[in-house]
């Protein structure tokens, strides 16, 4: 499964709503100058989660978007579900090897979990190692 950057740049503009949250609206001019992306573009991932419920609207001057429930209640799922659609990295075919097809399963299960026990809270409150280097070892 690959996330796409309508999952990616909406998992921002909810990170941004949830470190804001309980201080007012949030514009998306800001978020997209803060993060360096094109507002136009986040204005086209915002109306699906709006739609979804996820956020709300403010008009006026002073206007801009808010989370609906509390960072601790909307997870990593609810969001790329909302942009991306079901999450299945294979589709499971029923005349497939059952080998195969408990593979994808299971596949399938444990990005649900990651996603699913991973909340919005979490992601906004992360404080990793800062810039630290990964190196990738063959054998």
């Amino acid at each position: 499964m690959k996330i796409s950057t309508k999952g990616r740049y909406g998992l921002t503009i909810m990170m941004a709503l949830a470190k804001k949250y309980g201080e007012g609206p949030v514009s998306l001019k800001s978020i997209a100058k803060e993060n360096n992306l094109s507002e136009h573009y986040l204005e086209q991932l915002i109306a699906p989660l709006r739609n979804a419920t996820l956020v709300k609207s403010v008009r006026g001057a002073y206007g801009g978007y808010m989370l609906t429930k509390a960072p601790e209640e909307i997870t990593a799922g609810d969001i790329i579900r909302v942009l991306e659609g079901p999450i299945s990295p294979v589709e499971v075919m029923d005349d497939e090897e059952p080998a195969k097809r408990d593979l994808w399963i299971k596949i399938r299960d444990a990005v649900k979990n990651v996603l699913d026990s991973t909340t919005l809270a979490d992601l906004a409150d992360y404080e990793g190692e800062g810039d630290q280097e990964y190196y990738m070892f063959y054998i």
